[in-house]
C-alpha cells in the first residue's frame, strides 16, 4: 500500500511506494526535527513539524507510486548537481 504526507485529512504528497520514501521527502523538505527521546533512548526520534503525517494512502487514479519516487530521486539528483558546478 502506498503512503503520502498529510495535515488533518489533506494529502499534501504525492503517493510513494512505503512509508520510508515519504520520510525521506520529508525530511529532505526540512518538515523532520529531531527531538530528545522519552526514556532514555540513546538516539533522538524524528517528528514531523506543524501536525503533519505520514499515512497509508489509495494512489490517484493513473498515479504510479513507484513513479513519483524515481522522479523524486532524479530531481534530488539534478538539483546536486547544479550544487556541484
Amino acid at each position: 500500500m502506498p503512503y503520502a504526507l498529510f495535515c488533518d485529512d489533506a494529502k499534501l504528497s504525492k503517493s510513494y511506494p512505503t512509508e520510508a520514501d515519504v520520510w525521506k521527502l520529508a525530511s529532505d523538505s526540512g518538515l523532520v526535527t529531531d527531538v530528545e527521546s522519552k526514556d532514555g533512548q540513546p538516539a533522538p526520534r524524528r517528528m514531523l513539524d506543524n501536525d503533519y503525517e505520514i499515512r497509508p494512502c489509495q494512489a490517484e487514479p493513473g498515479e504510479c507510486p513507484e513513479k513519483n519516487e524515481r522522479d523524486a530521486q532524479a530531481e534530488k539528483d539534478f538539483q546536486l548537481l547544479l550544487k556541484g558546478r
